[in-house]
């Protein structure tokens, strides 16, 4: 996350004597000054406005989480830009200087920010405190990357949301601060201007490449994403615009205005590029991490030299050299930009915990006019915060850093009354207190995740069950045992639409090696409404979170259901089991992995035209959920033993029913995860029989 740099407005350009490695620049050449540039606080907006609609729902902006690198491009830059410029106004870098104003800048708001986000959370759900102590040491050590990295944590896929996900990207800019400053130092020392360009370009291609090569497609992209090492090509080509912006002998070669006809189309060229990956691009797709980030940030490096071109040159050169401002530059440096970027920190900050605490305490589905109205409500909220924060936090400190805002509190509370002093000294001790308590006690793991362990525990303890079991002729009688059948109540034998099944169904499962298509009532017994144990069932987490629930509305169903599988694990399993698949199957992926069409039909084919199958959609935070779900649908499509159960529409109605992941089903979710693939299987049945199937409602257990 960027941090707002500034020189004084009275920032000296280069001394002419300044050698650059032994040769002397004359004064006209001197590169410009620094001094604030509020277009760059417009590109800060951009950055925090796309970062926090991907938050807020990634299916508005896929891309958004690009933002992050608009905020490294633009970081490199400036922190660059203000070493370099230090340097030749004192011959020197005071690095414990500034070092210590990055400090003030970034630790006072994000205190505040831990301590509050700790607090409030405490009182709405426990589950936002999972591994809370360590991602608060990794938050005030700025490490939260490497943190989470050892922890085997996922930024793509969680069963506990994480309160201060969102501050990995502070750990790499910190971590950033801490060591290009030592190696701009050598390079400042013993480089060209030309060199200094080169490494830094070297050190950014090295970080994509290696970002491109430990990227595994088939698993999970974490690694790649939060490490500083894979991902510093933002950084490193903010920083290399820098050295050229700051050379007199390489200046022109960055100077938009100066590359002709090219200059006038590569920076609306770039902000549209910029534009279409953050609308287009996908945390899921290995092009993201193949020349999709880099793709982001050399867009971005273009916008920037287009927001410094003309204002920076007529500051250096006169209004000849500069010219009118360009409709980007007017854009960037608007009032609305220019508020926003100012409070890009803050912003930053807060987003996050303020999206997962209220949607914590207000819950709504994706897709609803509830959802929107939630979002909405969680940006007034994270904008209130930040302006307060801007105003009383980070300004103080960045004005009179922490000696003099200490004074200047000290000094307010010695002028109050001794009540309010008392008051004031309380609620610090007892927020501090109570903050270590929280931390100490926190829970380990999400009921979320304890569920989907006793879940995966439980099936995998029950007793195996042999080849051919799965048949109706060796299967118990649905409700045999007062057990709820596929369609009657709880102590039912079964409903009418289960005594066809157990009359006509055929005495073997189909074979997927089928010889021809069925007879007209060899279909019709074929596609009667199952019982639970002519069903098999294979799946996610999804599934194994609703496992008790599904062997209550289908006693006897066989399931194979482990979390983090995808599509080709489920061809696999189903192809193992091969002829002894029963005659209904349901299949539950996608949550993890995505949709594959090639692979769906894959399991199909395997599965044959005369199962009836049931494929369950997806719902959760992703921005693919809807991309996914269409194409389950284009694939069902033309195939009459194939039904949807739209799982993704009936939680819509239901936002109460997941867990605080936004993804798995709560207890009472799990029911109506189960009761979505009874509906479908019944949808399947009528479709090609042409009897109405009775669905009762089963009372929760």
């Amino acid at each position: 996350m960027l941090t707002n740099v500034t020189t004084s407005a009275t920032s000296r350009p280069h001394d002419s004597h300044r050698p650059d490695v032994g040769r002397r620049e004359s004064p006209a050449a001197a590169p410009p000054q620094l001094p604030r540039i509020d277009g760059l606080d417009g590109l800060r907006a951009v950055a925090i406005a796309a970062v926090v609609v991907f938050h807020l729902n990634a299916s508005w902006m896929p891309g958004g989480f690009l933002g992050v690198d608009v905020f490294f491009v633009v970081s490199g830059f400036l922190i660059t830009s203000l070493l370099v410029l230090e340097h030749g106004r004192t011959d020197r870098l005071d690095l414990p200087r500034f070092w210590v104003r990055r400090a003030r800048r970034l630790l006072p708001a994000l205190v505040l920010v831990v301590v509050t986000s700790v607090l409030i959370a405490r009182t709405v759900s426990s589950d936002l405190l999972v591994g809370i102590g360590r991602q608060v040491a990794g938050a005030l050590t700025f490490s939260t990357n490497w943190v989470e990295i050892t922890a085997g944590s996922s930024y793509f896929d969680q069963t506990a949301p994480q309160l201060f996900m969102n501050f990995w990207s502070l750990a790499v800019e910190e971590q950033f601060y801490l060591l290009w400053p030592l190696v701009t130092v050598a390079l400042l020392a013993f480089a060209t201007s030309r060199t200094r360009v080169a490494v830094a370009l070297g050190l950014g291609t090295v970080s994509a490449l290696l970002m491109a090569v430990l990227l595994d497609p088939m698993g999970d992209a974490t690694r790649v994403y939060y490490g500083t090492d894979t991902h510093l090509v933002g950084l490193m080509l903010g920083a290399a615009v820098a050295f050229a912006w700051t050379s007199p002998r390489l200046r022109h070669l960055v100077t938009p205005h100066r590359w002709g006809a090219a200059g006038h189309l590569a920076v609306p060229a770039a902000g549209v590029v910029l534009a279409a990956l953050m609308l287009l691009l996908d945390e899921g797709t290995p092009f993201t991490f193949r020349g999709g980030i880099v793709l982001a940030c050399v867009a971005t490096a273009v916008l920037v030299l287009g927001v410094v071109d003309q204002g920076a040159h007529g500051a250096a050169e006169g209004a000849a050299g500069g010219g009118a401002t360009t409709p980007l530059q007017r854009a960037m440096a608007s009032p609305v930009a220019t508020w926003v970027g100012r409070r890009s920190y803050s912003i930053y900050l807060w987003h996050w915990p303020v999206i997962l605490i209220v949607a914590s305490d207000h819950p709504s589905a994706p897709g609803t006019i509830e959802h929107v109205l939630v979002r909405l409500w969680c940006v007034v909220v994270t904008l209130a915060l930040s302006d307060l924060t801007y105003r009383f936090v980070e300004t103080p400190f960045r004005r009179d850093g922490f000696r003099g805002t200490g004074r200047r509190v000290l000094a307010l509370l010695l002028r109050s009354s001794r009540r309010t002093r008392q008051v004031v000294s309380a609620t610090v001790a007892v927020a501090a207190v109570v903050t270590g308590v929280v931390l100490l006690t926190a829970p380990d793991r999400s009921q979320t995740a304890i569920m989907l362990e006793q879940n995966e525990a439980a099936a995998d303890a029950a007793a195996p069950v042999s080849p051919g079991a799965g048949s109706p002729t060796g299967a118990p009688t649905p409700g045999a045992s007062g057990a709820p059948s596929a369609t009657g109540g709880p102590t039912a034998s079964a409903t009418a639409g289960a005594s066809a099944t157990s009359k006509t169904a055929p005495s073997t499962a189909p074979s997927t090696a089928s010889a021809g298509p069925l007879a007209p009532d060899q279909r019709k017994a074929a596609f009667t409404m199952p019982a639970g144990t002519e069903i098999d069932a294979y799946g996610d987490s999804i599934m194994v979170g609703s496992l008790g629930a599904l062997k209550y509305y289908f006693p006897g169903i066989r399931i194979d259901a482990k979390s983090n599988r995808r599509w080709s694990d489920g061809l696999t399993e189903v192809t193992s089991r091969g002829d002894d698949n029963r005659r209904a199957v349901v299949l539950a992926f996608g949550t993890n992995w995505g949709t594959d069409a090639d692979q769906v039909k894959a399991v199909l084919d395997r599965l044959g035209p005369d199962r009836m199958v049931v494929l369950v959609n997806i719902m959760g935070p992703m921005s693919r959920v809807d991309r996914d779900n269409a194409t389950l649908a284009s694939v069902a499509e033309g195939r009459p033993n194939v039904a949807v159960a739209d799982w993704a529409s009936a939680v819509r109605s239901h936002p109460d029913q997941l867990q605080s992941d936004r993804i798995h089903p709560s207890l009472t979710g799990a029911h109506l995860f189960s009761k979505t693939v009874r509906q479908a299987l019944a949808d399947l049945s009528e479709r090609n029989t042409g009897t109405k199937v009775s669905l009762p409602d089963l009372p929760m257990p």
